[in-house]
């Protein structure tokens, strides 16, 4: 009896490697993941009204999350290097919980997923936002990073249960 080992990014003995993934049919492949920073109400506010004395903390913090979606393989070892069509990342204001919510969304016509780029986006958006403000909050926390939904593929269209529209 055989069974494969369900990690692709290992060979049989158990070695890392770049998955081949020749093979694969190029389809429409789209990811979208989130982040939440949680912060004092003062620095949320600070960001809100462009007081920040670091300027336009959302916009460097998106800037960012794109560039972070495009050099994903730099920084993953296993990741391939796409072709990324579309990178968005939008940044909301949640004045009820004190956060900002990250939304990550990555986009490619090719032969493997862009799960980790859309993760990448999101994360480094929150880092940025840590990086900006840490000097007026060093106690914000950037929690919820999760992939919410992908679709292409051989395995299809996938969605975190809860988040079905």
């Amino acid at each position: 009896m055989t069974t494969e080992n369900p990690l692709t990014h290992l060979d049989s003995k158990g070695q890392a490697r770049m998955v081949d993934v020749s093979a694969k049919e190029h389809t429409v492949r789209e990811a979208r993941a989130m982040a939440v920073i949680r912060m004092l109400p003062e620095t949320l506010q600070l960001i809100v009204e462009g007081k920040h004395k670091k300027g336009d903390v959302m916009a460097t913090a998106r800037i960012a999350g794109i560039m972070a979606a495009k050099r994903t393989p730099d920084i993953i070892p296993m990741c391939h290097p796409l072709m990324l069509t579309s990178v968005k990342v939008e940044l909301m204001p949640n004045l009820e919980n004190s956060s900002v919510d990250i939304t990550a969304r990555c986009k490619l016509v090719g032969q493997t997923g862009v799960e980790m780029e859309a993760l990448m986006a999101a994360s480094a958006a929150a880092l940025t936002l840590y990086d900006m403000c840490k000097a007026v909050d060093k106690g914000m926390i950037i929690d919820q990073v999760q992939l919410l939904e992908k679709k292409g593929g051989k395995s299809g269209y996938w969605i975190r249960k809860g988040d079905e529209v």
